[in-house]
């Protein structure tokens, strides 16, 4: 049997109306059986986001063709009203021009967090009002808890699929309206339930790309949107000394050591990307290691220690990946910028990343982040 979930909604489940956003996946499946199962009135949404080759018929993916026909099934499984929504053109001018733009600047993006950010979070979230819902539920691992003044965000019970890296932008007011109810859960336990109540995705691989990089060529999606993308430089070392040239900087992320073009007899990795010129900085391994590291756009959901920071520094536990523990570190602000400044040096810092930050006290409890410049 489901387990009977609690939204932590004021009023009756069967009197109150919830959005499921269902990409087609085990999780989001899962997510509205059990809000079904709860004894909600639930809706499920579905985001037609792009139509790209191999992804329509490629298991795995995201919100398109063969996943827009999975989700629509689950739905009719359950017995609840679905629809799709194309959301194609939106997701195009924030999410994958964006992508383009940050690789143009020498950044290595995330467009995971934008399309949280700018698509589910905002356009979806909109939507979900208006249907008069009284929340937005998603399969994101992730638990959020309230206190006696708002919603908190805490790490997954499941380490592996936690999520909270790239929800990090999620705002005090979206979390009053989303509810996360597979954090509580393992990603056992969910594909248990999906083989349990017979769902036809219950064995479906989890998506590992890009969503509109199926194949994890992004260098062909970049140059398809803008030659320009794939203009050539030099390849230098940290004394300035020309080494070799490539094909564009978009071929290259900080840390990077495969496929570098350069043979000199002692490993090199991408310590530095330049924009303006289109150099590529190459150096060793001890060159990738910082202890200081620079943040903008800083989306804070801790109590107010921030706003009343001023020249004091504030002890927090911060990571520059989403796979990492987090570390011991000072955040406060210097002549550069906010500063994250490490207790012991993280390697291959990369702008266009997200350093997230959580409590000291308690590890897993999600202050906020910020983008590494």
């Amino acid at each position: 049997m489901l387990p009977i979930i609690d939204l932590d909604i004021n009023g009756k489940p069967e009197e109150t109306k919830v959005v499921v956003a269902m990409s087609g996946g085990v999780d989001s499946s899962v997510a509205a059986a059990l809000v079904k199962n709860a004894g909600y009135s639930v809706i499920g949404i579905t985001l037609k986001l792009y139509e790209s080759g191999s992804s329509i018929s490629k298991k795995g993916s995201c919100c398109a063709g063969q996943d827009i026909q999975d989700a629509r099934k689950v739905a009719a499984d359950l017995k609840i009203p679905h629809y799709v929504l194309n959301y194609e053109d939106i997701f195009k001018e924030k999410v994958i021009d964006s992508f383009s733009e940050s690789y143009q600047n020498g950044e290595t993006p995330i467009p995971c967090v934008l399309c949280n950010e700018r698509i589910k979070f905002d356009d979806l979230f909109a939507a979900a009002k208006g249907l008069n819902a009284k929340a937005l539920v998603t399969g994101h691992y992730i638990i959020t808890q309230s206190n006696n003044e708002d919603r908190q965000m805490f790490r997954a019970k499941d380490a592996e699929k936690d999520q909270s890296y790239f929800l990090f932008k999620t705002t005090k007011e979206q979390l009053e309206f989303l509810r996360f109810p597979l954090g509580s859960f393992k990603k056992s336990e969910i594909r248990g339930f999906a083989k349990e109540i017979g769902l036809t995705v219950s064995d479906k691989p989890d998506s590992q790309d890009i969503c509109f990089v199926p194949d994890g060529k992004y260098t062909e999606v970049l140059k398809r949107i803008d030659p320009n993308n794939l203009k050539p430089g030099q390849l230098k070392s940290i004394d300035g000394n020309v080494l070799g040239t490539h094909q564009g900087i978009v071929n290259f992320t900080i840390g990077q050591r495969k496929g570098i073009g350069v043979a000199t007899g002692v490993p090199l990795y991408v310590i530095e990307i330049n924009p303006e010129n289109h150099d590529v900085i190459l150096g060793s391994k001890e060159d990738l290691r910082k202890r200081n590291i620079y943040i903008r756009d800083v989306n804070w959901i801790g109590g107010n220690e921030f706003n009343k920071m001023g020249n004091k520094k504030i002890k927090i536990k911060a990571k520059i990946r989403s796979t990492q523990e987090p570390k011991l570190a000072n955040l406060f602000f210097s002549n550069k910028g906010l500063c994250v400044n490490f207790e012991e040096e993280v390697e291959g810092v990369s702008p266009g990343q997200a350093c997230v930050f959580y409590d000291i006290n308690n590890s897993s409890r999600v202050l906020g982040g910020g983008w590494i410049t």
